[in-house]
């Protein structure tokens, strides 16, 4: 191999002659065509092409002596000198030899495509998409190429990308040796996703580095769009173990923005064939693929994850004219793969006035005072400690993106270069904002939060926060399992890796609340509301089929969600707890619920599930529950009950479960019930003969039991769970199903409060406490330091 060689002969171990982006693209072509993957075709040329160029214009000595007096912090000085190097590549000529093979491939290459076909020239640097760092970005890319002279003229671009004002930068803060990195240029086949649609997967999750999931951008158009993030995109999690079971394993989509799109534009030559065009409304109301397109692409993730082994980042294109999916391009991931040793948790303590919100990017917070930066050109205002708003960011800005205690931007998605970037940097970065840059002034101090889930959110002035770190090492056997309670879906797969036994209490209430916001009976009566709800109503389900569809879907994927992450373990999903006064807050609640004194003890769990007013309501919870279970296959998925008032409820209950295909026993289901009124206590034989066993609701029966007002401050200083008499009940309760064999859990907020209450529990035979993450390891190591039961058998963490 010397100077040009054809992608279908490259392997991994020529990574030194074309680097790691081309090697990868060979080693695809050659390795995976048997899975039915599909990557373009076309050539590439060397490490060692790219340094017979610049020696031949002795271009190599001129910039090793220009770059040996940079300082590469000093913004200016680095745009200057990048901007100089740049400008010779481009006037340089190349060798006779060099530009006569070029011109011989880009022949032979056409010979088997149409003669309207185009062509990508893509950058390949020696020192990029190795499995330690990520050079993501830092060259340049040029579309639609065709004709061999504008291919020339391509690859001459691409050459004298290697000295982009980042690439420069980033080479010297990783400790590259800029003479040892060379540069490879590919000129490939287009997919026609101008036509189609196009986007970025991970084989893991990019903020948590939970492993178990694909995660997929997609947005209509090429796809320069979503990795510049220039367009918000749409966003799926596909569940592997499930997948590997045939199953339709994504549980989790998320509708973006997508306001333009890149196209091809009528122009051939370097920097002028594409055009950048707005999105019709229609486009940006539905997903840019289908679900059957989502599957398929996760199967080609995994194996390619699979083939090299570790995590991987790639891109993909969807072709408008001929339907099908391609890889583009494939690499190591390098910021989330690594094992993690100690999880590091940020929390707020207060909060404040909102400012503005958007995707987050990572999980930390920063704060400090707005600078914002119209452009590249104004970079150098940004000092350590600033907040950088800009309408985007890539990864040109990586020089002072470092400077930066966390970044805002208008545009950009969570797989976009500056997304990358942020999080390879540690630093907290809120990108799709929409309007940061007007909202936010100049100097204004603010605090940025990316620990709050999927939305990162501005707030007004400094917050104050806190920092909490667990080492992640082995746990101390002990007699008692400990799981978790978990309401919010986009923080369950951080959640999955402490240790744990699975989740003892996920709550439906959280995902109605956040992810739907909507009463369930106003999406089954969609079509005869007032024309103002309606519209509330068709917004807030725009991506799905119909409002009944999307109250359905978005409950399976929220629970769905949480199941992946913790697969194989128990999931215990609490059917919704609402009262009326909270099922009042959604969109349509005022015209649905009724005015109740105390609905602490009112029309709520059982008995609105029975009631005719609600059924159908709760027929389509059942129907989400049934559709992970059956469909999605996370029969992980065990159901809990809440507020049982009377044996006759409980019967009625479980008799409408199995009229909707939730029957206990069948396909493994177990559903338990909440022991949190006193009567569960009380009668605990009569009821377990009709359940599997019980969860107590600490909360709820310490309340009923001292008869007072959780809610009410006035009498706040008399809860306690720790009282004789809920102490009386909860030993009742846990006797009860011990004599059974049944399951007995807590998922009260007493456990996670009190670990006195904690040890106690556990001296009583109690098989589990499901805890607020935050007080999962503190307590489990608290309980290690306890005594053992008598007769009682250690156990050790389930990882």
């Amino acid at each position: 191999m010397t100077r040009v060689a054809w992608l279908k002969d490259l392997r991994m171990e020529h990574l030194e002659q074309v680097g790691g982006k081309n090697a990868s693209l060979g080693e695809m072509i050659g390795g995976l065509a048997a899975s039915g993957i599909r990557v373009p075709g076309g050539f590439a040329t060397t490490a060692e092409a790219f340094r017979e160029f610049l020696s031949a214009a002795g271009l190599d000595q001129r910039i090793a002596t220009r770059l040996r007096s940079l300082n590469p912090d000093d913004v200016k000085a680095l745009a200057q000198c990048g901007a100089e190097i740049r400008n010779w590549i481009q006037a340089a000529p190349f060798p006779a030899q060099l530009e006569s093979e070029i011109r011989s491939y880009y022949a032979e290459l056409t010979k088997s495509t149409s003669p309207a076909a185009s062509f990508a020239v893509r950058s390949s640097a020696t020192a990029e998409d190795l499995p330690d760092a990520s050079f993501a970005g830092q060259q340049e890319s040029f579309l639609n190429i065709h004709g061999v002279e504008n291919v020339l003229e391509a690859v001459r671009h691409v050459f004298a990308s290697l000295y982009n004002d980042r690439a420069i930068s980033y080479r010297v803060h990783q400790g590259f040796e800029h003479e040892n990195v060379a540069l490879s240029a590919a000129v490939q086949q287009m997919v026609r996703s101008d036509l189609g649609a196009s986007g970025v997967m991970f084989t893991l999750d990019t903020e948590s580095g939970f492993q178990g999931v694909v995660f997929i951008t997609a947005s209509w158009g090429l796809g320069e769009m979503v990795v510049q993030g220039a367009v918000n995109p749409d966003e799926f999690y596909v569940h592997k173990a499930t997948l590997a079971q045939g199953r339709p394993a994504i549980v989790r989509r998320s509708l973006g923005a997508k306001l333009q799109k890149m196209v091809f534009a009528e122009a051939a030559s370097a920097g002028r064939s594409t055009k950048v065009v707005d999105i019709v409304n229609a486009e940006q109301s539905r997903f840019s693929i289908t679900d059957t397109d989502v599957l398929e692409l996760a199967r080609y993730a995994v194996a390619i994850e699979q083939h090299y082994g570790r995590p991987m980042d790639i891109e993909w294109g969807k072709d408008g004219a001929d339907g099908k999916l391609y890889v583009l391009q494939a690499r190591p991931e390098t910021v989330k793969s690594g094992k993690m040793e100690v999880s590091e948790r940020y929390s707020l303590k207060g909060r404040s006035t909102l400012l503005a919100s958007g995707r987050a990017i990572g999980q930390k917070i920063g704060v400090g005072a707005v600078r914002v930066v119209a452009g590249p050109a104004e970079m150098s205002r940004v000092q350590a400690g600033d907040v950088l708003v800009t309408d985007m960011t890539d990864p040109n800005w990586e020089p002072v993106m470092k400077r930066a205690a966390a970044i805002i931007t208008n545009r950009g998605g969570r797989t976009c270069h500056a997304a990358i970037i942020a999080r390879e940097l540690g630093i907290p970065a809120v990108v799709g904002c929409g309007d940061a840059t007007s909202r936010l002034g100049e100097g204004q101090r603010v605090t940025v939060s990316c620990a709050e889930g999927d939305t990162g959110n501005v707030y007004q002035g400094e917050l104050a926060f806190e920092v909490s770190r667990t080492e992640l090492g082995e746990m101390p056997d002990i007699p008692v399992k400990i799981s978790m309670n978990v309401g919010n879906p986009q923080l369950a797969f951080n959640f999955a890796q402490l240790p744990n036994d699975g989740v003892g209490l996920a709550r439906l209430e959280f995902i109605i609340n956040n992810e739907i916001g909507v009463h369930p009976r106003a999406c089954l009566e969609y079509p005869d509301l007032p024309a103002d709800l309606k519209a509330q109503v068709a917004t807030a389900a725009r991506g799905y089929a119909d409002p009944r569809s999307f109250f359905r879907e978005k409950m399976v994927e929220g629970v769905a969600t949480i199941a992946a992450a913790f697969w194989p373990k128990s999931v215990i999903v609490r059917l919704s707890d609402f009262k009326s006064n909270e099922y009042k807050k959604l969109i349509g609640g005022e015209r649905y619920e009724p005015d109740e004194e105390n609905p602490m003890l009112g029309f709520r769990g059982a008995s609105r599930y029975v009631a005719k007013s609600f059924q159908d309501c709760f027929e389509l919870e059942c129907e989400a529950m049934r559709r992970v279970r059956n469909d999605l296959g996370l029969v992980n998925v065990e159901l809990m009950v809440p507020f049982v008032r009377t044996l006759g409820e409980a019967t009625k209950v479980l008799d409408l479960l199995a009229a909707n295909g939730l029957k206990r026993g069948e396909n493994g289901l177990r559903i338990v019930m909440m022991c949190e009124v006193p009567s569960n206590a009380i009668l605990a034989d009569q009821f377990l003969a009709m359940f599997d066993g019980f969860s107590i609701g600490s909360n709820d029966l310490t309340q009923l039991t001292l008869g007072l007002d959780r809610d009410s401050g006035l009498v706040a200083e008399i809860f306690d769970e720790r009282d004789p008499a809920v102490r009386e009940l909860l030993a009742t309760a846990i006797r009860a199903c011990r004599k059974q064999g049944k399951y007995v859990g807590i998922c009260g907020q007493g456990p996670s409060d009190h670990p006195d209450l904690a040890r106690w529990l556990m001296d009583e035979g109690i098989t589990s406490l499901s805890l607020n993450p935050d007080t999962v390891v503190s307590t489990w190591l608290s309980l290690a330091e306890h005594p053992a039961p008598r007769g009682a058998a250690r156990r050790s963490a389930a990882k």
